[in-house]
């Protein structure tokens, strides 16, 4: 019976690999003959992409910068500013632009004057930090009564567009909706309006909205404790020790002026790419394009971080004693995505951690039933830069995280000692390929592939290049990369500790002096 199944796994394997291989070479063909990328005079890279099987368009503005490029008191900037860039331009949003830039202007010059009051480290006047801070907030509700609230995504909403949001990340910040086909232009002046003539409008309103999501997701969520703990243990130097969301004080600090000179210095055409896959035809949509998006001032791009990561020589280990269920984090230092080995690092993953039938998985949780989840990240908490593979799980009842530690030790110890079978190195390959063609299934899944591949690599084509070189990884690379990654003085731990302290013992009472005797 053992082999019966064992050869039908092997029919099933095959016909996947072959139909999967038949699907991605028409599809990468299709890709090629429908894709145009066009890098307008202002620097800005436009990539097109035909799919006319409805009458809608996806879109993505990928723009290359995140929390990375953040400095000590500014951190959570580049996020700030994704929300201010729903807040509207000079022409939507407002009821009076005139007046409105007036009373932000004054809004400015009163929270300067505040905040540098209120952070005087000697001879700080209380009495007049609490008088400057009433004046700033009567500045801000002067401000708000030009107001029109929500109008920028109101107007998206009643042409048909869904799916508005944005994110950003330690390696970028991306914005992106879909709409209608005959939607097309409105779109293009939309889009280019909020990065040409953007309105910094309910920033200290909206940097409240971050400072609770912080609290939300950082501060009260044990999870959250502990990785933002486990990056800047990891992280001496680099800025990906930084939380994205920014630290409480810079969040209490910054200013919409600070906003500002950091939308100049990055929002630029040069750092910028836009992605559109749908209904569209590309002879009509590159003028469209050029019109609106060539308004876009030029502008050099910004130096390159000039910090990197030293080599760590010594383990860290970081324990958060919590009543919180246990959670057990490691990670090792490597590569950034743009390495020869970066294909290696995702097959060992996908080996690790994808699907039930992954390592971690099989070990952990079905056979050992230590932990409810097991999973390998490849790529944290950013890929641009050196980075960390890190694995995660979480406890079951009544085990420890030093199990999980024991066990994914001897998980990873196999992957440096012994050659990954054929079979199930195959099996990771025809995954990936699958996944990918899954994430290429939507618009706006494309649009967003494209968009990182074109930023991160200079030519979106390397989405399927990085296909490619995935099939190429050998059991031998797999061991090689394991050995250089997974040793003890590159590894950073953190976990949480919920058991209880053992009691003091009382101490006991001192035995009383004899009379007469000699100190």
């Amino acid at each position: 019976m053992r082999a019966v199944r064992r050869n039908l796994w092997l029919v099933v394997c095959l016909l996947t690999t072959f139909v999967t291989a038949s699907v991605w070479a028409q599809d990468l063909a299709s890709f090629e003959k429908r894709t145009t990328v066009k890098k307008l005079d202002n620097g800005l890279t436009l990539i097109v992409m035909e799919r006319h099987e409805a009458p809608v368009f996806s879109y993505v503005t990928w723009v290359n910068v995140g929390s990375a490029n953040e400095v000590p008191g500014i951190t959570g900037l580049a996020h700030m500013f994704e929300h201010m860039a729903f807040k509207g331009t000079e022409k939507i949003g407002t009821s009076d632009y005139g007046a409105e830039k007036a009373a932000l202007q004054k809004v400015e010059e009163t929270y300067a004057a505040y905040d540098r009051e209120r952070r005087r480290e000697t001879g700080r006047d209380e009495a007049k930090v609490a008088q400057l801070e009433k004046e700033w907030k009567d500045s801000i509700a002067a401000a708000d009564k030009f107001v029109v609230p929500n109008e920028f995504s109101k107007i998206v909403d009643r042409s048909g567009g869904v799916g508005m949001n944005a994110f950003t990340s330690e390696d970028q910040t991306a914005y992106f909706y879909s709409l209608p086909a005959n939607r097309f232009e409105l779109w293009a002046y939309l889009e280019s309006e909020r990065f040409l003539h953007p309105v910094f409008r309910e920033f200290y309103k909206e940097r409240d909205v971050v400072t609770e999501e912080r609290r939300m997701r950082t501060e009260s969520n044990p999870i959250g404790r502990l990785i933002e703990q486990y990056l800047t243990t990891a992280f001496t130097a680099h800025t990906y020790g930084q939380p994205t969301v920014g630290w409480p004080s810079d969040l209490k600090s910054f200013s919409a002026t600070d906003a500002v000179n950091f939308f100049h210095k990055y929002y630029i055409p040069s750092n910028m790419v836009i992605a559109v896959v749908g209904d569209v035809k590309t002879a009509e949509a590159m003028p469209v394009l050029e019109k609106y998006f060539g308004r876009l001032p030029k502008s050099p791009l910004p130096e390159p971080l000039r910090t990197v990561e030293p080599p760590q020589i010594a383990e860290k280990t970081v324990v958060l004693h919590e009543t919180a269920q246990p959670i057990y984090i490691e990670g090792y230092h490597r590569p950034a995505a743009t390495d020869p080995d970066n294909a290696t690092y995702d097959v060992i993953s996908m080996l690790l951690s994808t699907g039930r039938t992954s390592r971690l998985y099989k070990s952990l949780v079905r056979d050992k039933k230590i932990a409810v989840v097991a999973q390998g990240i490849n790529g944290f908490p950013g890929e641009k830069y050196p980075n960390l593979f890190t694995v995660l799980a979480a406890t079951t009842p009544g085990h420890t995280p030093a199990e999980i530690r024991q066990a994914i030790d001897e998980e990873l110890t196999l992957l440096k000692t012994e050659d990954v079978n054929g079979e199930e190195l195959q099996s990771v390959k025809t995954r990936v390929k699958a996944g990918l063609i899954r994430r290429l299934d939507s618009n706006s899944g494309l649009a967003l592939q494209l968009a990182q591949a074109q930023t991160r690599y200079g030519d979106w084509r390397e989405l399927f290049r990085s296909v490619d070189r995935i099939d190429k990884v050998t059991a031998a690379d797999v061991k090689r990369v394991a050995n250089a990654t997974f040793i003890v003085s590159n590894r950073t731990i953190a976990y949480i500790d919920n058991s209880k302290p053992a009691a003091a013992a009382p101490k006991k009472a001192a035995a009383p002096e004899a009379k007469g005797a000699t100190k």
